[in-house]
């Protein structure tokens, strides 16, 4: 069997006993994990007694993007689609690749997934993803851009890291289009973040598509009455999209991160939901005359918030990014401890810890933060993962 590009010198093989869930949640971190380490997984009960058992069309789609970027690997789903059986290959990343996602969830569903996989890699990723770039359950392309990314910076993957929206699309029916490239990397190295430091600016990019550009202004100002009670530079770029640049359904949204004095990015963001006359999100293609948006003041009011209660929360990073971060420290060198302090776990976060230590035999210690009881503080020796098939050449 192929061996995995990122292990551990021989302690993780792809002969190893698959590892077995059950349930649909956190199909995304299993898969991921499970070609980082090399060992098989089975996901078993997906949605049994749902109205539309097995897979849905995202799941499906991310399964075949990672058979794209991968070689070896095994995917086997049974009729129903209600059980999973995946045996990971060799993560070989590529240029030119292009992938088209479905409308149900937004690009970062799927960037968020290429990203762990990506620094360990054969050969740096250069990719197109097709879809909805702003709406959902998900962080916004924006987001991914304006603190996602700079995470990565922490752990020594900043050159040569690239990430363009090149066309937006709101849901329902996307369109957009981004293009990211990502380089790999040899080793990750240990790291302590521990002082997230006083907030010093926000930033943030207020986009709308196929409505009046005024939509975006208004949003900047409501959520400027909210922020600047508390901090003078706030800065929203205004991002408006028409035509070509963007696909053919209407919508606006707002994206603000905050820098701290120590580098540490917080961030929140919302997008206008369109409802139908009965007040229930719509899902239907096309706009009816009873269709409304959110107002744009609503919008930012709401984003301004949110980013007031992460930042509320302490914490080096906001709870949408800890599991990246926890993710990350499982794979450093195991010269010495990696430590990171981060506010209440999310259940994504609580989650990723879990997986750790069942695919790499990393267990975390919790301390409670001495300084601030709302806060904990997380340390682990990592696995020692390494890119042993990074060209060196």
């Amino acid at each position: 069997p192929a061996a995995c590009a990122a292990r551990a010198s021989g302690a993780m093989s792809t002969t190893s006993a698959p590892l077995r869930y059950r349930g649909s949640n956190w199909l995304r971190q299993r898969l991921c994990l499970s070609t980082v380490s090399g060992r098989p997984v089975v996901i078993s009960d997906i949605r049994p007694k749902d109205e539309h058992p097995g897979l849905r069309d995202f799941e499906a789609s991310f399964v075949r993007l990672l058979d794209k970027i991968c070689d070896g690997a095994e995917v086997s789903i049974d009729e129903t689609g209600t059980t999973l059986r995946y045996k990971p290959g060799q993560i070989m990343g590529g240029d030119g690749i292009v992938h088209t996602c479905p409308n149900s969830r937004c690009l970062t569903y799927f960037l968020e997934g290429l990203m762990l996989l990506a620094p360990l890699a054969k050969s740096p990723l250069s990719i197109r993803l097709r879809g909805v770039t702003n709406g959902g359950p998900d962080p916004s392309c924006d987001t991914f851009r304006t603190a996602t990314l700079p995470l990565l910076a922490k752990f020594g993957i900043s050159e040569q890291l690239v990430f363009k929206v090149l066309k937006r699309g709101a849901q329902p029916d996307g369109g957009g289009e981004v293009f990211f490239s990502c380089p790999t990397v040899k080793k990750i190295a240990p790291v302590e973040v521990l002082d997230e430091g006083r907030v010093k600016r926000v930033r943030g990019v207020a986009y709308t598509t196929r409505v009046s550009p005024q939509f975006a202004a208004r949003m900047v100002d409501s959520a400027r009455g909210v922020l600047n009670d508390f901090l003078p530079d706030v800065w929203i770029y205004s991002d408006h999209s028409k035509g070509a640049q963007c696909g053919v359904s209407p919508g606006y949204g707002l994206t603000l991160v905050t820098e701290s004095l120590t580098g540490c990015f917080k961030s929140a963001d919302a997008c206008a939901e369109i409802h139908d006359e009965t007040g229930e999100a719509r899902t239907k293609k096309g706009a009816d005359a009873g269709d409304s948006l959110m107002t744009p003041e609503d919008v930012g009011v709401a984003v301004a918030k949110r980013l007031l209660a992460e930042i509320d929360l302490d914490g080096v990073v906001d709870t949408a990014h800890q599991a990246i971060v926890l993710y990350f420290l499982s794979l450093a060198e195991e010269i010495r401890p990696s430590r990171v302090r981060l506010s209440k776990l999310s259940p994504a976060g609580a989650q990723m810890m879990r997986h750790i230590r069942d695919f790499f035999g990393v267990a975390f210690k919790i301390r409670e933060d001495s300084g601030d009881a709302g806060t904990v503080v997380l340390s682990c020796l990592g696995a020692g993962i390494s890119n042993s098939a990074r060209r060196t050449f």
